[in-house]
């Protein structure tokens, strides 16, 4: 039955391993884009709409589709309006993962278990906005209700990290860990003299310093890359059209930023080799200190120029792209595996065209030192729903070790969705259940049970090395 117990769980085998193996196993969010001031501050919700709705723009896109009219996503309509469009909307996201990701959200940790729509939308929405009063239901007891151990933000390096430190202070013993995740995307913009100056006076107020230099540029990032770490960081993570790997002369690189810091852009081929030498310094910072890097592969950004302009970045208006990836990947890898310093990699690719690309490639860099150091990233953003999340799990089993997988992640700004991490748990065990009954796979619980724990808790455990709460 939908959103039953046994919710995507079609075989005996399936139902067992996730009732006995994987729906219990505490979480490591090891990233997301939740605002470290909300946890540090135990934030309250003011409503079903601020904690589901506000910068949530998987439902805005839904929305407009469904032609809602801006104001009802991210304009100035009250919250009750907001709610009312999107549970108009709800209905028509039959066969999209919005609808399965509404609903179990809403049956936990709400214990809401009707179905959203138009007549029910008053009565959802007072029931949740009433229990956000609740302690269990505040930024905290939310992550608390979820089992969450840690959580991973994704945080610039020129950002003070003041409210990781006030967490930190506060956090009980037994309370989730936040950690900084390191993003140095602004570095790379050559292109944008504009944008990179503005974001560097940021970066020197953080170090207490001039960069004017390139050299000083590596130094302020190193110095920052330190303070993430003394706070737990153990994660760098890079937002990416594609890999950069070209041969450069470091002289040139040392000029396209003094350029760019003088006004002057940087065309396309110096910002290659620019971008391509900052990024393997930033990777040597990953080695040194060891650290896992993340690298997210394959976004359009901002299509739409109209709503960049009103709205900003990160809005919705983002789609899949067709960028060249495997051999600047390659030789990006390679560059770094030469001289025996590439650390633990994440890959994530946007583009279910290159699954079998990212499910080979990593093979290619396995030493013997970690098992699965470089790992093939869960379905990403447009990729993480039921065909998508299925399709890098075939994928990942075929060409690599699902074994040694370290799961699943949010990616989201919204504190409720953990559910991701149960959707993705069932379609594993379900996957599994099929091949037992296929024959594919012994029917041993126990064998299949320690894969499934694995995947979902303890390869991540192990893997990131990070400090859990006791």
């Amino acid at each position: 039955m939908l959103f039953d117990d046994d919710f995507l769980l079609e075989t005996d085998v399936a139902r067992d391993l996730y009732h006995r193996y994987a729906a219990g196993q505490p979480i490591i969010d090891y990233h997301c884009h939740l605002p470290p001031e909300q946890l540090a501050q135990d934030h309250r919700f003011r409503s079903l709409t601020a904690l589901w709705l506000d910068g949530d723009h998987y439902k805005w896109r839904a929305m407009r589709s469904n032609g809602v009219p801006e104001a009802y996503c991210t304009g100035d309509k009250s919250d009750w309006e907001k709610f009312e469009a999107w549970a108009a909307t709800v209905p028509k996201t039959l066969r999209n993962p919005l609808y399965h990701w509404t609903h179990l959200e809403l049956k936990f940790p709400f214990g809401i278990r009707k179905l959203l729509g138009p007549t029910t939308a008053r009565e959802i929405f007072d029931r949740g906005t009433a229990l956000l009063e609740e302690p269990a239901f505040t930024a905290r007891g939310i992550l608390r209700q979820f089992n969450v151990l840690a959580v991973c933000t994704t945080d610039d390096p020129a950002d003070t990290l003041e409210h990781h430190v006030a967490y930190a202070r506060s956090a009980a013993p037994g309370e989730a860990r936040m950690y900084p995740t390191f993003r140095p995307d602004r570095a790379l913009d050559v292109d944008k003299p504009e944008k990179l100056s503005a974001w560097l006076e940021r970066l020197e107020a953080s170090v207490g310093s001039s960069i004017s230099t390139f050299d000083q540029l590596l130094a302020a990032l190193d110095a920052r890359h330190c303070a993430f770490h003394e706070l737990g960081g153990r994660l760098s993570d890079h937002g990416l059209e594609t890999a950069y790997a070209d041969d450069y002369d470091l002289a040139e690189v040392r000029k396209t930023f003094a350029d760019a810091r003088a006004g002057r852009a940087a065309d396309s081929g110096r910002t290659a080799r620019y971008r391509s030498a900052l990024l393997h310094e930033l990777a040597l910072l990953d080695h040194s200190r060891g650290w896992v890097q993340q690298f997210h592969l394959g976004a359009l950004r901002n299509n739409n120029t109209r709503m960049l302009r009103t709205l900003g970045p990160d809005t919705g208006f983002d789609s899949i792209g067709d960028f060249e990836l495997a051999r600047p990947l390659s030789r990006f890898l390679d560059r770094l595996d030469t001289d025996n310093r590439l650390a633990k990699t994440i890959l994530y690719n946007l583009n279910p065209r290159d699954n079998e690309l990212m499910a080979t490639m990593i093979g290619n860099f396995q030493d013997g030192s970690v098992p699965g150091k470089l790992q093939f990233g869960s379905a990403w953003w447009f990729l993480d729903q039921l065909d998508g999340m299925e399709k890098q799990i075939h994928a990942l089993s075929q060409m690599g070790l699902l074994s040694r997988f370290v799961g699943m992640l949010t990616d989201s700004r919204s504190f409720v969705s953990y559910s991701r991490h149960e959707y993705f748990r069932r379609l594993l065990c379900n996957i599994l259940g099929h091949d037992v009954r296929r024959g594919l796979l012994p029917d041993d619980r126990d064998l299949l049970g320690d894969m499934v724990t694995d995947i979902c808790f303890r390869n991540a455990r192990s893997y990131f090395g990070l400090r859990l709460p006791l």
